[in-house]
């Protein structure tokens, strides 16, 4: 089961032993009040409110502490009465209780007509004292304290909303005093004052820990969504405005969080839309819609993304069954996603911060989707990860298994669902070397059967992701998140229709939290939120370009700020301690390495600062430097992860001996790894291409070796050749290899390395060398006729004679093609020509 479920209260477990200690649970025993003792509502201060029926068919309500784990007499009626809600203010001096006095027959058989059908009433509870009526109507209410910020006490007075299916909803504030002996009662002795909240309203949603109130009100054909917030200074404001495409045309008012009574909730939900609004940490705002479909086997709801600006509607085929089937989705909170629920049928987990691509969200059915304690439709979501069944009186606090997801990981078959388990698990749980290493085992076993996505770009740019964006507010807006640019796979069974929807208009002024969060997002949206995002275009360019340019124009100013910024970032790097040195990776200069280093630390840095100029210069240094160095941390961690599994150890790094298949299997991974990051143009750690090129010297034939070097996927550097030319002898085979490693060498590497190969092929290729860089210097210009020098060995071989006069006549001229070499020159040439002649002679050269 991929959600963790664990009880933090249940009627049965807390309540009814209580109960049952104080003789007022024996009326609960008989079936005909088995629903008796039910949940009533959850405040902000985690207090469960229930009520019950005592052996006098007397109505009791009470209280139970989520966190001291105590329970409460609040109040009792002397009648039989059917609690609607309730709520007990934060200091719990008053408690509001609004309930259903007589059904209709009841009072045609009593003649009282004329009595109100509904009340709600304010009590004075601590201790038990006045009792004042707020309503006395014929159509239901609900009542509702507000909470003052955490932390802050308002012992003088409370505020209290009253929502009426007559579709309005009042503020009622009420002002108390402290008489003697601690008692509190209410200040006013007339009417409470009161003010109007809303109206016309025909749907609403109360947002307990926020103390906000959604509503929608209807407007021609479409519906507005509205939303108020309610502040410690007692005053409410009008946040936000949206039009949503959703036509609503009960008669019947639907409350969502005013109170749990479930019987009274599941008839009005029969007639009535299910509807839910959602907020994250994060600044997302989420309208939840079940939808009616005429198609037997099909269910339809739409998550309206208000803060991305578009809407998402969700068509599901399901299997026919003989039994009646259950269509209606439960919708839960988690944050970072929005959980649809058809208990027996599917769980889908919504991305909320990332909805764009359908295979960020998980879509799960059979035992992947079985939640064993909820296995009906009456769940609430009262606050995030949190889940109230009203039918079993039962709180759950929810969260995603992490073991769940890395069992999916490892389980899974198709593309869609590795990515929606890759994503969260790297963005949705805290990092841990436990997790990494699992997702990067997983990673190797799974390389070769991911065909849409690679795996290590995305575990590199979404651990990067994860690591960095909690430094600095509207950093998520600029990083990327996914190596993909769009996704067109399919989900079996699920279609899904995405819609362009108009954005909220904000009303309000230097808000705080939530709403800032929440106008960063759709500001975001307005300026085309994908473009936003850093990406590597430019980089790859300038990268080709400099790395093309002749060593002559490197030493411009330009340069030097880009190899000063690789630099940096390399003397940023954390320390490795011993284990982590069970990679050989060599610290070296690699040119092409830091300069892209450089190049992207200039380029991010310059993002950055487009972007987010009030966190000042000095931050985004940090910022840009901490991104570089941790993804080459995380390559190396990649790497170490791979090393360790295939036990494999520092000593490797020798050629004579062919490689085992541990180091076939890191090689090959390594060669992944290069694939990965040449394709984000990201930079690899210092001494990576010399260990790649190690392992491949020792694990792939000649042919193989030479293949991989000429396109690309081998990267020829000074220290392994160099180790390879001075630690291998000079047998036939070695030879070969040896000569076709020095054929490869760009110009500026093989003047170094040469020189360590004391051997007459090698002589022979770079006099070779020589006299073409000769040649070519003297390209069309005439030569006068040679004067033949006198050498300390007189010679009769013309053709050599003439080579060595005209190259002595070019290098008079000035040109020197190996200054740096003082011993390669024309009679070098001469001497190396006659060795090798002699050699293939088979004659002694003395």
């Amino acid at each position: 089961m991929l959600l963790h479920l664990v009880p933090e209260f249940d009627l049965r477990r807390d309540v009814v032993p209580w109960l049952a200690a104080r003789g007022w649970a024996a009326a609960l025993d008989t079936s005909e009040n088995s629903s008796a003792l039910y949940v009533v509502n959850v405040e902000r201060n985690e207090k469960v409110i229930y009520t019950w029926k005592g052996n006098q068919r007397n109505t009791h309500i009470g209280l139970y502490d989520l966190q001291t784990k105590q329970n409460e007499h609040l109040y009792m009626f002397e009648r039989d009465l059917h609690i609607i809600s309730c709520s007990v203010n934060n200091e719990r001096t008053l408690l509001a209780v609004s309930f259903h006095q007589y059904t209709e027959e009841e009072r045609v058989s009593r003649l009282l007509q004329s009595v109100s059908k509904y009340l709600a009433l304010l009590i004075e509870i601590h201790p038990i004292n006045n009792v004042r009526v707020l309503k006395a109507v014929d159509s239901c209410v609900r009542v509702q304290f507000l909470y003052p910020t955490e932390g802050r006490n308002t012992p003088t007075g409370s505020r209290l909303l009253l929502v009426s299916e007559d579709k309005y909803i009042e503020q009622f504030d009420i002002h108390v005093i402290e008489e003697e002996q601690h008692r509190v009662v209410i200040q006013d002795s007339g009417q409470l004052p009161r003010a109007r909240v809303a109206d016309d309203l025909i749907w609403a949603q109360w947002d307990m820990m926020e103390q906000r109130l959604f509503y929608i009100v209807p407007k021609e054909s479409r519906s507005i969504l509205k939303c108020i917030q309610f502040y410690p200074d007692e005053n409410f404001y009008s946040t936000l405005e949206s039009h949503l495409d959703i036509s609503v045309n009960d008669t019947q008012l639907k409350l969502v969080n005013f109170g749990y009574d479930y019987c009274q909730d599941q008839d009005v939900a029969s007639k009535s839309l299910n509807l839910q609004v959602f907020t994250s940490k994060a600044g997302g705002l989420c309208v939840c819609c079940n939808l009616a479909s005429d198609i037997p086997d099909e269910v339809r709801y739409s998550i309206y993304f208000l803060h991305k600006g578009y809407n998402k509607t969700f068509t599901v085929s399901l299997e026919r069954t003989k039994t009646h089937q259950l269509k209606e989705v439960a919708f839960m909170n988690l944050d970072y996603y929005v959980a649809a629920y058809l208990p027996g049928r599917f769980l889908h987990l919504l991305n909320i911060q990332h909805p764009d691509l359908l295979c960020y969200s998980l879509f799960l059915t059979g035992e992947d989707a079985r939640i064993d304690l909820l296995q009906n439709c009456s769940i609430r979501s009262p606050l995030k990860s949190t889940v109230l069944d009203c039918n079993a009186g039962s709180i759950y606090a929810v969260s995603i298994s992490e073991s769940a997801v890395l069992r999916f990981l490892q389980n899974s078959k198709r593309d869609s669902e590795r990515l929606a388990a890759l994503h969260c698990a790297l963005l949705y749980f805290r990092h841990t070397e436990d997790l990494e290493m699992q997702i990067i085992w997983w990673i190797s076993e799974n390389l070769s059967t991911c065909h849409s996505f690679d795996p290590i770009q995305e575990f590199i740019i979404a651990s990067l992701y994860c690591r960095m964006c909690p430094e600095t507010h509207n950093l998520d807006k600029l990083l990327p998140y996914t190596s993909l640019l769009d996704w067109m796979g399919i989900i079996p069974g699920v279609t899904c229709v995405t819609d362009i929807i108009s954005i909220p208009v904000l009303e309000f002024q230097n808000s705080k939290g939530f709403w800032e969060k929440l106008n960063s997002n759709l500001e975001s949206v307005k300026y085309a939120e994908p473009h936003l995002h850093y990406h590597n275009n430019v980089l790859r360019k300038e990268w080709l370009n400099l790395s093309e340019e002749r060593e002559e124009r490197r030493t411009t100013a330009y340069l030097r700020h880009i190899f000063d910024n690789a630099k940096k970032v390399l003397s940023h790097l954390d320390t490795w301690d011993s284990e982590e040195r069970l990679v050989p990776l060599f610290q070296e200069e690699d040119y092409q390495q830091q300069l892209l280093m450089g190049l992207m630390v200039a380029q991010l840095k310059d993002h950055l600062m487009r972007h987010l100029q009030y966190v000042g210069k000095q931050k985004i240094d940090q910022i840009v430097l901490d991104y570089v160095a941790n993804l080459l941390n995380l390559v190396h961690r990649i790497m170490k992860e791979v090393w360790r599994r295939h036990q494999l150890h520092s000593c490797i790094f020798c050629f004579d001996e062919r490689g085992s298949a541990a180091e076939f299997a890191v090689f090959h991974f390594m060669s992944r790894i290069l694939e990965a990051a040449s394709g984000l143009c990201l930079p690899l750690p210092p001494g990576f291409h010399t260990l790649h090129l190690g392992l491949g010297v020792r694990c792939l034939p000649l042919h193989t070796l030479l293949h991989y070097i000429d396109n690309g996927v081998l990267h020829l550097t000074e220290t392994c050749v160099r180790k390879l030319l001075k630690d291998l002898d000079d047998t036939e085979k070695n030879e070969k290899l040896k000569f076709s490693i020095v054929m490869r060498l760009p110009e500026a590497l093989g003047q170094k390395v040469r020189q360590f190969w004391n051997h007459p092929v090698n002589a022979n290729f770079i006099a070779r060398k020589y006299v073409k860089l000769l040649l070519e210097k003297l390209g069309s210009r005439q030569c006068s006729r040679p004067i033949p020098e006198r050498l300390s060995v007189p010679l009769e071989f013309l053709p050599l004679n003439y080579l060595t006069s005209m190259l002595t006549e070019i290098e008079n001229q000035g040109v020197h093609p190996y200054e740096k070499q003082d011993h390669v020159n024309v009679r070098f040439v001469e001497e190396t020509a006659l060795r090798h002649t002699v050699m293939l002679l088979g004659l002694k050269y003395s």
